[in-house]
């Protein structure tokens, strides 16, 4: 669960897990440690493109701060590149959420500035 002031910055597990089940470029993954489900990440990564988008992420509050967040984003990262065909990941945040910017800026995303909807897109550029 996220705490009250980060409801809105992403949307719900079921929610995401509803928009898998209809999109096959969706790849969800949960976040566990010590046999316990602690965490949530989707990302998609078709293959006639060379970017790869992670759009849902989040930690449970009761685990924030506890490097949780770092290892797994690493892990995520881990498998894009794995799939041989991505060269970069993007990724958006609400820009009031400074701890997703800390988390990301230091896994090396570059801000390039708001969308549409006010998030702002940060990009990782993996090496060759």
């Amino acid at each position: 669960m996220l705490a009250p002031d980060q409801l809105s910055f992403v949307a719900t597990n079921s929610d995401s897990l509803d928009e898998a089940a209809l999109d096959e470029d969706a790849r969800p993954r949960v976040v566990i440690t010590e046999n316990r489900v602690i965490g949530f990440l989707m990302y998609e990564a078709p293959e006639d493109d060379d970017e790869a988008r992670i759009y849902r992420f989040m930690i449970d509050r009761a685990h924030q701060g506890r490097g949780y967040g770092k290892a797994a984003l690493r892990e995520a990262l881990a498998e894009i590149r794995s799939l041989g065909h991505v060269r970069h990941v993007s990724i958006c945040y609400a820009p009031e959420n400074e701890g997703a910017r800390q988390l990301y800026r230091a896994a090396g995303f570059i801000e390039e500035g708001l969308d549409e909807d006010g998030e702002m897109i940060a990009d990782l550029v993996l090496p060759a």
